[in-house]
């Protein structure tokens, strides 16, 4: 799951931040938004439990999930 709704919040005091300025920076715009899309894509996180198909032997396994749906 991703936080929307902290990355809407962010998204929304920079706008209202940067308005309120007599001069933007383009730059400051820029590094803060990354930093704020970057804060967002780590609280990703994958659930438990998804199914895997794997090979190998018991000290060395190799796999790939199977089911996408579980991921998203």
């Amino acid at each position: 799951m991703l936080d929307k709704a902290g990355l809407k919040a962010g998204i929304i005091q920079l706008h209202s931040d940067m308005s309120e300025r007599e001069e933007n920076s383009i730059e400051e715009y820029a590094e803060r938004l990354s930093t704020i899309i970057d804060t967002f894509v780590k609280t990703g996180s994958v659930a438990a439990g998804i199914p895997v198909n794997t090979t190998g032997t018991a000290a060395a396994q190799t796999g790939a999930t199977t089911d996408v749906a579980a991921i998203i």
